[in-house]
Parts: structure tokens; sequence; C-alpha cells
């Protein structure tokens, strides 16, 4: 392990991954990649993925980075992208890190702007995906149970 060449922290896509980690499990830190995304970035790459993360050349990291912003150019299908058919645009994206954060926010209130059962799910703070609701998921304050004497 030479120093020269053994980045601690290596910055792909506004995250800060730690080096010691291996490719596909450090590129799974960013927000919108999953562990098949990462490993698909890898062999379409050719990157090793038992390589460290701290031993990436600046040239595969920059690959990367392309790989991340325009999955499809690399030849990633598009099931495999995590917005299909976009809502304005029509197109296939693949988002990471705060734009996808956005574009959830931003479905959720389109949703509840046009009343959709979700979007009324989503207002009263209820589960949305169909899961029972007289149990579980409640919030505010725990009560006590008073004991008899």
């Amino acid at each position: 392990m030479s120093e020269q060449q053994y980045k601690y922290i290596v910055r792909i896509a506004e995250t800060d991954i730690p080096g010691d980690l291996k490719v596909p499990y450090g590129l799974s830190l960013i927000k919108g990649i999953g562990i098949n995304m990462a490993y698909a970035i890898c062999r379409l790459l050719g990157i090793d993925p038992n390589k460290r993360i701290g031993f990436l050349t600046d040239q595969e990291i920059a690959k990367i980075e392309q790989a991340i912003k325009n999955p499809k150019a690399i030849g990633i299908p598009s099931w495999m992208l995590n917005r299909r058919r976009d809502y304005e645009t029509g197109q296939d994206m693949h988002l990471v890190g705060a734009q996808l954060i956005y574009y959830v926010r931003r479905d959720i209130e389109r949703e509840k702007r046009i009343k959709s059962w979700r979007g009324i799910r989503h207002a009263l703070g209820l589960k949305v995906r169909g899961q029972k609701t007289s149990r579980t998921g409640r919030t505010g304050m725990t009560v006590g149970v008073k004991r008899r004497r």
C-alpha cells in the first residue's frame, strides 16, 4: 500500500466515500445507486469490483462520474434506471443525490395537489402502500398503563 496513490476519502457525485471500501459498496453509499447498479457500472467500465475505492486513479473516478451522470451512454438498460418515463418529459433518467430527493418531494406534492388516493394518504401522514394501520405506524406520545393497586 503506497501512500502516494491511496486516497483515504474519494468524492464521487457530491458524496464522500471512505477509501477502504470496495468499489461497488462505496458506490452504493451514493443516494440513488444501489448495489446492483454499482456492480453494473463496474462491469461495463472494466473496473475490478474487488478493488478498493482509495486505489482508483483519477481517470477511473472521472469515468465513474460520467457513468453516474449518463448511465445509458455506457450501456445500462433502461429498466435499471430509477426514473423511467418521467411525468413531464417522458424520458428515462437516473437521478442521484439531491436531485433524487427533489424529484421525489415534487412527485409527492403533485399527488397531494391532484388529491389522488396516495396524495391524501401522504397529506394525512398515513401509510401509502396498503399496509395495515390498526396497530402499527402509530405516532405521538406513548401513554403509560397505570397498575391497579
